[in-house]
């Protein structure tokens, strides 16, 4: 499945594993590298010592290209980008905030750099900066997301520059990885769907939530402090935005709640932490390995892909006919 991200990033399938800080380690993205995308190590809020780490580990897991995503909010992000750099490696994707102050030193050291974006003038003013491809993710993801839907995203972005796009938000299956294509994408960034499989190193309560979740199991916080992000609903979303929208409420009592809040639900506690997930987590229902989980996306989108119009449709058809007789 060869398209200009395969050739970019020296991988087999179009497909990049979001970065999902203390979710996406070592043990996930070299899985997913081995099995022929991209995975993205997550440096979040994390020490440099623990990056470098991660970094060797994956590299141990695979002779494959691994990616690190920076988030460029954190005080550290300027060491983190010399220790990237110093690493020499192979892919960086970058959000929250211009990666164009280290573009240069990135692609002197090699790496490639690709950018997630949430517009499409935000996605040429990266091109003009030198990035290699952009990630456009629409507000269909987990974790910090956008406004702009996918579905109006991808084709915004792909019209504004001639740099590859991937597309990220509610893709988890062929039929998705299809559609973007379909939108004007070259590959796609598929996070939920990797919270499930088994290399995946978050508890398994967090994994059978995301598993049993419907596609109206998700919601949005974060609006009223600018910064939104997604998750499945539980008690503590619940609660952050019942604060969130009581002018009384005590602001230290919310910032207490976001406090330690992914890591609390990645260690197991799925009712007081934030579950950060995308919408797509509605269509996934399987845990498999990372590989499994790639061959079925990648089968399904090439045999959903290949197919006229009239047959798309008559496909659909049969899918919900067999669904129903069963």
């Amino acid at each position: 499945m060869k398209t200009r991200v395969t050739e970019l990033l020296g991988i087999e399938h179009p497909i990049i594993q979001g970065a999902m800080a203390w979710v996406a380690n070592a043990s996930l993205a070299g899985a997913v590298s081995e099995a022929g995308g991209l995975g993205i190590i997550a440096a979040g809020g994390a020490p440099l010592s623990w990056i470098e780490e991660q970094v060797r580990i994956a590299r141990t897991m695979t002779d494959k290209p691994i990616g690190v995503n920076i988030m460029l909010m954190n005080p550290e992000a300027p060491k983190i980008a010399q220790l990237l750099a110093d690493l020499r490696v192979d892919v960086i994707t970058t959000g929250a905030g211009s990666p164009s102050a280290y573009i240069g030193m990135w692609k002197e050291a090699g790496c490639k750099v690709v950018p997630v974006i949430a517009s499409s003038a935000l996605a040429a003013r990266m091109e003009r900066c030198g990035a290699d491809a952009v990630i456009a993710e629409g507000c269909e993801a987990g974790g910090h997301i956008g406004e702009l839907t996918t579905m109006a995203l991808v084709p915004a972005v792909r019209d504004a520059v001639s740099i590859p796009v991937i597309a990220a938000g509610g893709i988890a299956d062929g039929r998705t990885m299809a559609a973007a294509f379909a939108l004007g994408a070259e590959g796609v960034q598929v996070g939920t769907r990797f919270l499930t499989v088994d290399e995946c190193t978050i508890s398994d309560a967090y994994k059978e939530r995301v598993v049993a979740a419907k596609d109206s199991d998700t919601i949005v916080t974060g609006r009223a402090g600018g910064h939104p992000v997604r998750g499945l609903k539980n008690a503590f979303s619940r609660k952050v935005r019942m604060l969130e929208g009581d002018p009384t409420a005590d602001k230290a009592e919310l910032e207490a709640l976001y406090s330690g809040s992914l890591r609390r639900a990645v260690e197991g506690d799925t009712d007081n932490g934030s579950m950060m997930a995308g919408q797509s987590a509605g269509i996934v229902r399987e845990r498999k390995t990372a590989r499994e989980a790639i061959g079925d996306i990648v089968r399904e989108a090439e045999a959903v892909g290949g197919l006229s119009l009239v047959e798309t449709a008559e496909h659909n058809a049969a899918r919900a006919l067999s669904r129903k007789d069963a």
